[in-house]
């Protein structure tokens, strides 16, 4: 898995590098470098392999790919401001506003944001006009408030409940906030190909959930030395994780109990599915 990750973070790279080179240097252009370095690329590898199922290739689907990171990466820059979580340390490095400021910061966010966009409309990203415009709204619903924007509303809302979420309502939360570009990722290879996404949509589903859970136990147990970022915030902030909601033997349970329907879902593929079926068992085996 370490090997396939490897090879997928340096197509993104590359092109993101690529791209990226065309802005020139200053402070807003050197932030989206720094801010698109380091992570697993895992959404990017979900675009790649779910493209290759359906006889994309990797000179197509790299664009999508580094989309999805530019997205992600934009999330992240302004997840960590003060007025956001607070964070001091991403991916082991000081955090965007840290390096620079937080005005710096807001503005390498949006610039990463539209980005993203920018680099499904590229002509080398060679898919019909349909999957393009299909791509472009899905990410723009999956981005927005009616998916990762949202997720970020609700879990800042939480934080001042009267109440702590409900097993189901921190489900709902996550599905928006981190599932969402995860289901986006999974599909985006049957979208390319104007082929149906619902396999994957399930398979995406579960593994994203099985995701987030390994994060709330990696908050838990992990070593920031790997993690890259403070751990033990969400308990010292009495947040609902499905943790706190499930114990720690029952919330890895439930993200093994997730990964076997993931896997399942891919059942239609057969064999040639096997990269996300290990990508599935990857998800609750990381430490970082």
């Amino acid at each position: 898995m370490d090997q396939e990750l490897s090879r997928c973070k340096q197509a993104v790279s590359a092109c993101l590098d690529t791209v990226l080179d065309e802005f020139g240097s200053n402070s807003v252009a050197d932030g989206m470098r720094y801010a698109t370095q380091g992570g697993k690329r895992l959404r990017a590898y979900l675009v790649m392999e779910s493209a290759a199922l359906h006889g994309i290739a990797d000179a197509t689907s790299v664009w999508a790919a580094a989309s999805i990171e530019a997205m992600h990466a934009y999330s992240l820059v302004h997840d960590d401001l003060p007025a956001m979580d607070d964070d001091d340390l991403r991916r082991g490095q000081p955090t965007v506003h840290r390096k620079w400021d937080e005005a710096t910061a807001i503005l390498v966010g949006d610039a990463l944001q539209t980005l993203s966009f920018d680099l499904l409309t590229r002509p080398e990203f060679d898919v019909s006009d349909q999957a393009r415009i299909a791509l472009l709204r899905s990410l723009a619903q999956a981005s927005g408030v009616q998916g990762m924007v949202l997720g970020q509303a609700q879990d800042i809302a939480a934080e001042t409940a009267e109440r702590p979420l409900t097993l189901t309502e921190i489900t709902a939360l996550q599905r928006n906030k981190t599932g969402a570009l995860i289901e986006w990722s999974a599909q985006a290879g049957a979208v390319m190909a104007g082929r149906d996404t619902t396999h994957l949509g399930n398979f995406a589903r579960a593994l994203g959930l099985a995701f987030q859970i390994q994060d709330d136990i990696l908050d838990v147990e992990g070593d920031v030395s790997k993690i890259g970022k403070a751990v033990g915030k969400d308990a010292d902030a009495g947040k609902a994780t499905f943790v706190s909601l499930l114990g720690l033997a029952g919330a890895k349970s439930r993200a093994a109990s997730l990964v076997e329907e993931a896997k399942d879902a891919l059942e239609p593929y057969g064999e040639t599915a096997g990269p996300l079926r290990d990508l599935a068992a990857f998800v609750i085996s990381r430490d970082t």
